[in-house]
C-alpha cells in the first residue's frame, strides 16, 4: 500500500486547514492577554484570566453542539439524504439559539454562582463580572458558530470553516486593540470586541451555509419540516457527549488544581509547559476534525472498506505528526522554554519534566484520532464510558502524588489518554469483530 495514498490526500485537504485555522485560538488568547496586560493595573488582567476561564468551562461544555453535529452530518452527506443533512443543521441550530438566549438572560445568577466558586480578589472578580456581563452576551452566537462549524465540516466544505475561524478571530485582535487600546474599554473592551467577532462569524457562516445547501440540494420545504423528527435522539446524543466533556474538564482542571498546592513554581513551570501540550493537540486535533467527517461519511454510506482506509492513512498521517512533535521537545524543548519564560529558576524547573512532552504526543494521538472515529459514528455513549475508565484510572495514579511529585501529575495525564484511547480500541475492535459498528448507534 502506498504511503500516501489517495485516502491520506482526503484526509490531509481537510485536516491541514483545520490545524490552521487552530493555531489563531491560542493567538487570540495571547493577544488578550498582551493588550490587558499594559493596562495600568494587573487587575483587569487579573479579571479576564478569571472571566475567559468561566467562559471558556462553560463553553466546553456545550461543545457537544459542534461534535454531535458534525457525526450527524457526515452521515446524512454519506447517506446522500439531504432530507437529513437539512435536520442535521436545523435540529442542533435551534437548541444552540435556545441555550444561547438562556445564557445571556440569566448570566448575573450564573456569573455571581462562577465568581463565588473561584473566589479571590474582590478587585479582580469585580473586573472578571464586568468582563463576563458583556462576554456572554454573544452566547447564542457563539454556540450557533459551533453548529455551523460542525455542519461544514461535516458536509466536507474545508475552505468554510477555515475562513469562519480565521476571519473571527482576527476581527476580534482587531477589535481588541481598538476598544482596549484605543478607546481605554478595558476589560469591557475586550469583551465587546469578543461579542462583535461572534455576531459577525454567524452571519458569515450563514451565508456559507446557505451556498452549500444548495450545492447539496437541501430545499427551502426540507428546512421548514426539518425541526420535525427525532430530537429525543439528538438530546441524547449531546447528553452523553457532554458528560464526556464534564469529565475531560475536571481532570484537566484537577491538574491546575494540585499543581498549585504544589507551589507557586510548579503551577508557573506546569501552565508553561500545558502551553506546549496544548499546540500540540490543537496541530493533532486537526486530524480528529477531518477523521470525523469522513468516518461519519463511512459509516452514513455503511462502507466498511472507505472506513479502514480512512483509519489507516489517520495513522499513518497523524502517527508522524506526533513523532515530528517528539523530536522538536527532545531536541529544542529547552529554547522553546525560554522563549515562553525568562525567568531562571523556571526554566530550570521545566527541563525537569520537559520528558513529558516528548512521551505525550505519541500516547495522545490514538485518543484523539478514535474520539474522531466515535464522532463520527454518533456513539456518544461508549465515548462516554471511556471517559469514565479514563477519569478513574487518572484519579487513581494521582494517589502516587506524594511519593513522585509533579511527575505524578504529569503521569496521571499520560494514564489518562492512555486509557482513552486503549478503551476505545478495545469498543472498535470488539465492534470491527462482530460487524455491529453500522448498526444503529
Amino acid at each position: 500500500m502506498p504511503f500516501f495514498a489517495s485516502a491520506d490526500k482526503a484526509l490531509w485537504r481537510l485536516a491541514l486547514p483545520m490545524i490552521f485555522s487552530n493555531i489563531t485560538v491560542p493567538l487570540l488568547g495571547l493577544v488578550d492577554t498582551a493588550v490587558i496586560g499594559h493596562l495600568d493595573s494587573p487587575v483587569y488582567l487579573g479579571g479576564v484570566a478569571v472571566g475567559a476561564t468561566a467562559t471558556s468551562f462553560l463553553f466546553m461544555l456545550l461543545l457537544f453542539l459542534r461534535m454531535s453535529t458534525t457525526g450527524l452530518t457526515a452521515q446524512a452527506f454519506g447517506a446522500k439524504n439531504p432530507q437529513a443533512l437539512a435536520r442535521a443543521l436545523v435540529q442542533p441550530l435551534i437548541l444552540a439559539l435556545g441555550a444561547g438566549a438562556l445564557i445571556a438572560i440569566f448570566r448575573t445568577p450564573i456569573i455571581d454562582l462562577a465568581l463565588h466558586i473561584v473566589g479571590g480578589s474582590e478587585a479582580v472578580l469585580e473586573q472578571a463580572r464586568r468582563f463576563l456581563a458583556i462576554r456572554w452576551l454573544s452566547a447564542p452566537a457563539s454556540l450557533a458558530n459551533l453548529v455551523l462549524l460542525g455542519w461544514l465540516l461535516g458536509v466536507q466544505y474545508a475552505r468554510a470553516p477555515v475562513i469562519l475561524l480565521i476571519v473571527g478571530n482576527i476581527l476580534n485582535i482587531v477589535l481588541d486593540l481598538w476598544l482596549v487600546m484605543g478607546l481605554h474599554m478595558n476589560v469591557q473592551g475586550a469583551a465587546l470586541a469578543t461579542v462583535i467577532a461572534e455576531y459577525a462569524t454567524l452571519l458569515i457562516g450563514l451565508l456559507m451555509v446557505r451556498k452549500v445547501l444548495h450545492l447539496r440540494g437541501v430545499s427551502l420545504a426540507m428546512l421548514r419540516l426539518a425541526w420535525r423528527g427525532n430530537f429525543r435522539r439528538l438530546l441524547a446524543l449531546n447528553r452523553d457527549i457532554m458528560l464526556r466533556s464534564l469529565l475531560l474538564q475536571l481532570c484537566f482542571g484537577a491538574i491546575t488544581v494540585l499543581g498549585a498546592r504544589l507551589g507557586s513554581d510548579i503551577i508557573a513551570v506546569n501552565a508553561v509547559l500545558m502551553t506546549l501540550l496544548t499546540f500540540t493537540a490543537y496541530a493533532l486535533d486537526g486530524f480528529a476534525y477531518a477523521v470525523e467527517a469522513h468516518s461519519g461519511q463511512a459509516y452514513g454510506a455503511r462502507d466498511g472498506s472507505q472506513l479502514l482506509e480512512v483509519w489507516r492513512a489517520a495513522c499513518r498521517q497523524s502517527g508522524i505528526v506526533a513523532l515530528l512533535f517528539s523530536l522538536v521537545y527532545l531536541l529544542a524543548g529547552e529554547q522553546i522554554v525560554a522563549l515562553l519564560t525568562s525567568l531562571p529558576q523556571i526554566q530550570q524547573l521545566a527541563d525537569r519534566y520537559l520528558l513529558w512532552q516528548v512521551i505525550l504526543p505519541l500516547v495522545g494521538v490514538w485518543c484523539y484520532l478514535l474520539d474522531g472515529m466515535f464522532i463520527g459514528a454518533t456513539r456518544a455513549a461508549e465515548m462516554r464510558n471511556s471517559m469514565a475508565v479514563a477519569a478513574a484510572g487518572f484519579a487513581l495514579t494521582l494517589l502516587a502524588l506524594p511519593v513522585l511529585g509533579n511527575h505524578g501529575l504529569w503521569l496521571a495525564l499520560a494514564v489518562f489518554l492512555a486509557l482513552r484511547g486503549l478503551s476505545l480500541a478495545w469498543i472498535w475492535r470488539r465492534h470491527w469483530r462482530n460487524g455491529t459498528w453500522f448498526a444503529a448507534s
